[in-house]
């Protein structure tokens, strides 16, 4: 498969992305003065600005990379709710599978922007493990999509959704249905995914859940993915190294591509596109190095880019037909 048919076959992907969805608000104005009530800057508020956040991100790359995704999370039955499931309708994506919980509030992350610079967030959130009626109803909406998809996304922020035993549950589910199964994880839960398709945590996350302290280099890092591999019997695991580029580890290769030269302006939503390369390269069944070097082109892409954007896909499409002229995979 060349990487033209390997973009036409991103078109035919359907992908559940299961996952904590939230709402990225932006206030930003300009700053000119310093509180005389206590030694703060005052912003004179120009813009007010709300996106899709966390997993609807994810799903917001797969379609521009030309695939279908459908997510399946909670919000809170609340106007911020309401404002998520209208940025959602607004990006055409599918939200029959978002579901109201009536004892929680939608998460919103409140970004305070002064001259161009970041100087508060504000949280509004509740992180406690949905209740096991709500599972019950999450667990259903899986089950009823898991014949329609060619694979499934669990984007893991830690906000409550991802319990142990939802992620026990769906992942029976998908073994059942022979439906590959991509992960993004946080700290808690780490372990919980056992036997999925492909892991992808970070540097730090990889290392902190072995409690290793210690700055490692990429040998180092190389043995710590085998060993996080083996734990939770995944078939491949996918770290992203930052400025080292990304490593994929399974039980016959371990494939390291170095990062391309970047002028990098903002690392903001980088694994999320980087993730969505993946979860559509596991889809289509091409080799690790294809997966590496795809994934690695995608996260550099964005970090060029200001802000929370979701990848281009003419941009990836055109540095990926470069690479595979000065490079054979």
């Amino acid at each position: 498969m060349n990487i033209g048919q390997l973009f036409q076959q991103f078109e035919n992907t359907k992908i559940l992305v299961l996952g904590d969805i939230m709402v990225d608000a932006y206030f930003s104005g300009s700053v000119t003065r310093i509180s005389p009530e206590a030694p703060v800057p005052i912003v004179n508020l120009r813009n007010k600005e709300q996106r899709l956040g966390g997993a609807a991100n994810v799903a917001l790359n797969l379609k521009s990379l030309g695939a279908e995704p459908i997510i399946c999370s909670v919000k809170g039955n609340d106007a911020d709710g309401n404002i998520l499931k209208e940025l959602c309708s607004k990006e055409g994506l599918l939200t029959h599978a978002l579901i109201n919980d009536y004892s929680r509030r939608t998460t919103v992350k409140t970004r305070i922007i002064g001259n161009n610079h970041q100087l508060l967030r504000v949280d509004e959130e509740d992180t406690e493990p949905i209740e096991e009626s709500v599972e019950d109803l999450v667990y259903e909406a899986v089950k009823s999509l898991i014949t329609e998809i060619d694979v499934l996304i669990f984007q893991d922020y830690n906000k409550g959704l991802l319990t142990p035993s939802l992620i026990a549950r769906v992942i029976t589910l998908c073994k059942k249905g022979n439906v590959p199964m991509v992960v993004d994880p946080k700290f808690h839960n780490f372990y919980e995914y056992q036997g999925v398709t492909l892991f992808k945590p970070n540097k730090k996350e990889i290392t902190e859940a072995e409690n290793i302290i210690d700055k490692l280099g990429l040998d180092d890092i190389k043995k710590v993915a085998q060993v996080v591999r083996k734990k939770l019997n995944a078939e491949r695991i996918m770290t992203t190294l930052s400025e080292d580029g990304v490593l994929i580890d399974t039980a016959h290769e371990t494939v390291h591509l170095p990062a391309h030269p970047r002028k990098i302006v903002d690392v903001s939503g980088a694994g999320d596109s980087v993730l969505s390369v993946a979860a559509l390269c596991v889809a289509a069944g091409v080799s690790n190095e294809i997966t590496a070097a795809l994934s690695n082109l995608a996260g550099g892409i964005v970090c060029e880019q200001i802000g929370v954007v979701p990848i281009d896909r003419d941009l990836l499409f055109s540095e990926a037909m470069e690479l595979t002229v000065s490079e054979s995979y």
